[in-house]
């Protein structure tokens, strides 16, 4: 069995919900002395191991099964590279229109831009949205104006477990990461080519499958 190694701010979550069962986040936010977004990894990491239980409109409560969860040996041991799919991706130069067509038409929820193949950007349904609603004329707008630039983007690699991405999801409010490999280019500069995506419909397949016994 792997053996589950705690932050500081875990511990002491487990502690007070012990001894406030049961508790909901904005208490736990409250009594720590932090936001409500910074506590939502931690909750995540604990209920997913089976240390805590979260019931909706009744708060947090202690599980006796502790961190001895399967599905956590099992989400550490499965790496990126299983259960990484296709992303959609578009060029820099690409308008927004067309960037727009594309995400519709794969049913993603980011589109990542690449520049001479290289990772250079990504534009989320929000940021979409934002453009779409103003003045501006998505036909002749690239799409390289609105993403979010490199180094700004959470990335992850193939080697990685499922459970780092999972984490990074949630720690980083996106709807999914790129899925990475570094390449030095002739002039010694550090560049990522995109090999694929994790997004939020990869975990919950993976938990489908592992709920399944597959």
């Amino acid at each position: 069995m792997i053996v589950i190694k705690l932050t500081k701010r875990q511990e002491e979550i487990i502690r007070l919900v012990k001894e406030n069962q049961p508790i909901t986040s904005e208490q736990l936010a409250d009594k720590i002395n932090v936001t409500r977004a910074a506590l939502r990894p931690d909750l995540a990491i604990l209920t997913m191991t089976g240390i805590l239980e979260a019931r909706p409109k009744v708060g947090y409560l202690y599980s006796k099964k502790g961190g001895n969860s399967i599905v956590y040996d099992l989400i550490r041991e499965i790496t990126v590279a299983e259960i990484k799919s296709k992303p959609t991706v578009v060029s820099e130069d690409t308008t927004v229109y067309d960037a727009i067509v594309q995400l519709f038409l794969n049913d993603a929820g980011t589109i990542f831009v690449t520049n001479n193949d290289y990772l250079v950007g990504a534009v989320s349904r929000k940021d979409f949205l934002k453009i779409a609603l103003g003045n501006t004329d998505i036909h002749k707008v690239p799409v390289g104006i609105i993403m979010t630039r490199m180094p700004n983007i959470i990335t992850i690699t193939d080697e990685d477990p499922a459970f780092e991405a999972a984490k990074k999801i949630i720690e980083h409010e996106v709807d999914s990461l790129p899925v990475v490999e570094k390449e030095i280019t002739e002039e010694g500069k550090e560049m990522f080519k995109i090999t694929g995506k994790v997004s939020k419909t990869n975990i919950t397949r993976l938990f489908v499958k592992i709920g399944a016994g597959k």
